[in-house]
């Protein structure tokens, strides 16, 4: 959600923010703008839609300058619209901010009350009028925003230019993130790395807590309470390259067909092995697996379904207890905490600020086990726990998770093998033939994107439906839940998954021929009696689509549509039954005219509470 741009340099600035915007697109925005200094002074373009629209402003007004920042803006306070638009200004000051200051209200009224004026609904004026309000006794522009941000409450982080002092900027971080980009003759201030590749590499990644300067060419960090500190700089692995659309019509096309290479990626680290070591968790991965009586695992949205197909292999390949939680609902209900208890954290972007919070009230409770798995190296969760797997999905740009989601599972797996193993309940033959089957996943997955022609043919057939019903069983019932949410995400269609025993037990009241029903169907132990539910689905008038194995004997009938599957892939099945849901929605969202990347009132990144 919202994404930051600053820059501070020797040269006209404009294109590197207005590429930096274009590339934070993938996080969810309504509105768009940027300040910046020129001999003349502070100027300020704000529009609301997409950035092409602030680009036009630009273009337009010919503006220039070397020091600026720009900001994407995700309606939190106050409705999309230019008055609320970023960056605010106060007393020759500008602010661009990500996140929620809790307090905005209460300072608010002391501000108005010292004869501030406020022209915008959000909580980020409130930081200019602070911010200026210190700037009158403070002995520096550092030292203002240092003591404004000691008073506010909640998660932020913001960038601040300031008129009479153009040849610097101020960024500061709480909750949300914030990163520097260096170069000998600049410096930046991002969201995200992916705003600052087409400038920098090295990267610097800023605290909690954390104030900084920057000046063309250097910086300085100090806490809060002013104490200098360091931060290790770093080189960031992301290319260019990586982000760009390339011959794919969308992002999301892009990422669902990337699966194969990021699966490999993932899994590249067990190379030859004949045997899975803890140690691809971390270096005290083995001691730590060893004591943990229990696995809790938090997440949200696509992470959170992933977490749940995790379960049903923790505790039936492990043979350990696993539960699994909504973060955003995690940390405000009493629960009994165990410290042997193995808490793992998963999330796309390292930055989903309930999951973040939902990890630190597990360890607030005594739980000190962590684990994340995560997709960026560098985020907030990797930082947080003693234990981490990166998935090696490379950036993922659509809002609708698809290979993020599929290389967690595949993490998990690994995750299911080790602790299996750390219990001794995986003997040498039947370790080397899960290896075998988490190797051929790239492969088995490759074959399944073959199938896209009959799935675009199904796609014509839901485009005027309003509704849907996706149905699994086991394993494959968060599978159902996560090929629901990605058609109501980017198609608008209202699709809810059930498990399919529990038809009788309400769903069934809905079923009609304007309703269709989307099936998973493994051959499993649970075949038979699914089978036996979708009977029911026929017998109401419903029509069934199903996702079957090669070797399920579903065939298709009146009303029965049947898509197979190139082969049934045990226990890792629902990895691969989840690609045909993925593309289903897909074609279903470009029949119907969407925006599949940025599906309205959503974010990629959700950074605030």
């Amino acid at each position: 959600m919202c994404g930051i741009v600053a820059a501070v340099a020797d040269r006209n600035i404009v294109p590197i923010l207005l590429e930096g915007l274009r590339k934070l697109e993938y996080r969810g925005y309504d509105s768009a703008g940027l300040a910046l200094i020129d001999a003349s002074g502070l100027h300020r373009l704000r529009s609301v839609g997409r950035v092409i629209e602030l680009t036009a402003q630009v273009e337009e007004s010919h503006v220039a300058g070397e020091t600026g920042i720009a900001h994407t803006r995700w309606a939190t306070h106050g409705v999309p619209c230019e008055r609320n638009a970023h960056p605010h200004i106060s007393a020759g000051l500008a602010v661009v901010h990500n996140g929620i200051i809790e307090n905005h209200e209460s300072l608010r009224g002391r501000l108005k009350a010292l004869g501030y004026q406020f022209t915008s609904d959000t909580d980020t004026e409130v930081v200019a009028h602070l911010i200026a309000h210190e700037l009158k006794t403070a002995p520096d522009f550092l030292s203002a925003v240092r003591q404004a941000i000691a008073q506010l409450q909640g998660a932020y982080a913001i960038a601040v230019l300031r008129e009479s002092d153009p040849s610097r900027l101020v960024v500061a971080r709480e909750g949300a993130p914030l990163l520097l980009g260096l170069s000998d003759d600049a410096c930046y201030a991002a969201s995200d790395a992916s705003a600052l590749v087409q400038v920098t590499r090295r990267m610097v990644y800023l605290d909690n807590g954390d104030c900084a300067e920057l000046m063309r060419g250097s910086y300085r960090i100090t806490r809060v309470n002013g104490m200098p500190v360091e931060r290790p700089e770093s080189e960031s692995q992301l290319s260019a390259e990586a982000i760009e659309l390339g011959n794919y019509r969308h992002y999301m096309q892009k990422e669902i067909f990337e699966q194969p290479v990021a699966l490999a990626n993932t899994l590249e680290m067990l190379g030859s092995a004949r045997s899975i070591q803890p140690g691809i968790f971390g270096a005290e991965s083995e001691t730590i697996l060893g004591k943990v009586q229990q696995v809790l695992i938090i997440a949200c949205g696509t992470s959170y379904h992933a977490g749940l197909v995790a379960r049903y292999w923790l505790e039936s390949i492990a043979g350990i207890p696993c539960s699994v939680e909504v973060a955003s609902e995690y940390r405000y209900r009493d629960s009994v905490p165990n410290p042997q208890t193995l808490v793992v954290t998963i999330s796309q972007s390292g930055e989903t600020a309930d999951t973040l919070a939902a990890l630190q009230h597990a360890k607030a409770l005594g739980m000190q086990h962590t684990l994340c798995i995560c997709n960026v190296p560098e985020s907030s969760l990797v930082r947080e726990n003693s234990l981490r797997f990166i998935t090696r999905a490379g950036p993922e740009i659509g809002v609708a998770s698809t290979k993020a989601f599929t290389t967690q599972l595949a993490a998990l797996y690994l995750l299911t093998l080790v602790l299996a193993k750390v219990r001794q309940r995986l003997d040498g033959l039947e370790e080397a033939a899960e290896l075998y089957a988490v190797r051929h996943l790239p492969m088995a997955v490759a074959k399944i994107l073959e199938l896209e022609p009959q799935i675009r043919e199904w796609a014509e057939c839901f485009s005027m439906k309003q509704h849907a019903l996706f149905l699994g069983r086991g394993r494959h019932y968060p599978i159902a839940m996560e090929g629901a949410l990605k058609l109501k995400e980017i198609s608008y269609i209202h699709a809810e998954a059930y498990p399919a025993g529990e038809l009788k037990h309400g769903p069934l009241a809905l079923v009609d021929r304007d309703m269709p029903v989307i099936a998973v169907a493994p051959n499993d132990a649970l075949l038979e009696k699914l089978k036996s539910n979708l009977q029911e689905v026929r017998a109401r008038g419903g029509e069934l689509y199903v996702f079957a194995d090669a070797d399920s004997e579903m065939k298709e009938s009146n009303g029965i549509q049947v898509l197979q599957l190139p082969e049934h892939y045990g226990a890792l099945s629902a990895l691969l039954h989840v690609v045909p849901l993925q593309l289903l929605a897909y074609h279903v969202a470009l029949v119907r005219g969407t925006d599949v990347d940025k599906p309205r009132n959503l974010a990629k990144s959700v950074t605030v509470e």
